[in-house]
């Protein structure tokens, strides 16, 4: 259970400062902007954070993305998968409650919660856009926890690669490559963010199948080298 909670919460702290970055500070917004850069790094940085936080506990996962890889890698029970994804989403809820709530009367221009869309007619490109993200942030994932990777700089490569998707990512979806991440703030923003939600979830699933896929491929021709 400790694993579970460990997920949640940490999922929690990226919805709320990741998301929080882009509410508060974001392009355009009325207080001191950071701009997409800030944005980008604040995601990346909670995961950072959290890798050292919660990683001994659960591995830090806080995507049912990189969970999804792990599993289809052999790495994890389907049991654990399965609540990993529940905890996630929940943290996810949570964290965008409180950011509402933060941010409710604030003056804030956009989304109240940094919800994730598209613009209209572009539906081919986001979903593209997050399947190919997503397949390079869970590759970068995979290969950095691997049991000969460089494990102790995990959490920073993991971060680091985060931080460069969302500066590619944020202008064309607000970047998820995260369903439980999309989830806690279309719930709360409502309208377009839940009409579209679906592509936040089945895109990023697609991108962690195909980056887990990839993953068993080139370790096994690995293998097979290392025993020629």
């Amino acid at each position: 259970m400790k694993k579970y909670l460990a997920e949640m919460i940490g999922t929690m702290v990226l919805v709320l400062m990741g998301c929080g970055a882009a509410v508060f500070a974001g392009a355009g917004q009325p207080f001191d902007p950071v701009g997409t850069l800030g944005v980008a790094f604040a995601f990346g940085l909670s995961v950072v954070a959290m890798a050292y936080a919660i990683g001994s506990i659960s591995g830090c996962h806080i995507n049912p993305a990189i969970t999804l890889g792990v599993f289809l890698s052999g790495r994890m029970s389907g049991k654990d998968a399965g609540m990993y994804m529940i905890f996630q989403v929940i943290g996810a809820i949570l964290g965008s409650s409180i950011l509402w709530f933060l941010a409710k009367d604030s003056g804030s221009t956009t989304t109240l919660t940094g919800a994730n869309g598209f613009a209209e007619g572009q539906m081919a490109v986001a979903f593209v856009a997050e399947t190919v993200f997503t397949f390079i942030f869970v590759l970068v994932v995979l290969g950095v926890t691997a049991k000969n990777g460089l494990n102790k700089f995990a959490g920073l490569a993991i971060g680091l690669a985060l931080v460069l998707v969302h500066i590619v990512c944020i202008p064309i979806t607000g970047t998820s490559v995260n369903p439980a991440r999309s989830i806690g703030p279309a719930i709360f923003e409502g309208g377009a963010a839940l009409g579209q939600l679906w592509l936040f979830i089945v895109a990023p699933l697609l991108g962690a199948a195909i980056a887990a896929i990839v993953w068993k491929g080139i370790t096994v021709e690995n293998d097979a080298v290392k025993a020629a």
